[in-house]
């Protein structure tokens, strides 16, 4: 049985989710302030934690700072705000997706689902990808670049290793959206984009100089091949 933590100072909320998750086999546990929150997440074995953004004694961004520091269990961000700009800094600074308040159950539990399938280690052993300054193990779940390693999230892998795999050619935010996030593509989604964008900052241009990660309008994103040395 997964076992959830739900960081969210609404109680009456925190009841219905955990009836609600139970019911479909998870066992869950709650917080109704940050640093019970914190001390949670750190303390128990939990295979996802679900955060509010708008905390009564501290901002959701701070906590998942917080936790970030010391754990990578995933985590959904969970906001009543609709200021894309917030969802951005959220998946910024290390969470796994997010999900505006109100929502529906079986969308809350989709998402799950999704987070927990990206995080699962099941992954060939032999999946390794090299090209030009990186290297991608998936049995590790690694990533170096000229040797040293990069500390990407679970869902910035799933995303480098859709790229690399077919480097040269563009792959569709459709594909993208529905092969590394685990849902259904949105037009006003704007998430995958927004994992692109830390990949870049992360990985830094090719060794030549050129874009590593190219968005092609219209289209989706390609990572381009290594210049081959003449």
């Amino acid at each position: 049985m997964e076992r959830l933590l739900v960081v969210d100072d609404d109680a009456e909320l925190c009841q219905l989710v955990t009836r609600f998750l139970a019911r479909e086999g998870f066992e869950i546990d709650w917080a109704l302030s940050g640093a019970a929150g914190v001390e949670r997440a750190l303390a128990g074995n939990y295979s996802l934690i679900m955060l509010d953004v708008m905390m009564p004694d501290t901002d959701g961004f701070d906590l998942l700072r917080q936790i970030r520091q010391h754990s990578r269990t995933p985590v959904l961000m969970l906001t009543a705000r609709g200021d894309t700009h917030d969802r951005v800094r959220g998946l910024e600074m290390g969470a796994d997706d997010y999900l505006p308040k109100p929502f529906e159950p079986a969308e809350l539990v989709a998402r799950i689902r999704a987070i927990l399938r990206r995080s699962a280690p099941q992954r060939p052993a032999s999946a390794a990808i090299a090209l030009g300054d990186i290297e991608l193990d998936g049995g590790s779940r690694t990533v170096r670049r000229s040797g040293a390693p990069v500390d990407l999230t679970t869902v910035e892998f799933d995303l480098l290793a859709a790229l690399m795999r077919v480097a040269g050619s563009t792959v569709s935010r459709e594909d993208l959206v529905r092969n590394v996030l685990g849902r259904d593509f949105s037009p006003f989604d704007r998430s995958i984009d927004t994992h692109v964008c830390n990949l870049r900052r992360k990985l830094g241009p090719l060794a030549d100089g050129r874009e590593r990660i190219k968005g092609v309008r219209g289209a989706g994103y390609l990572y381009a091949s290594p210049a081959v040395p003449r």
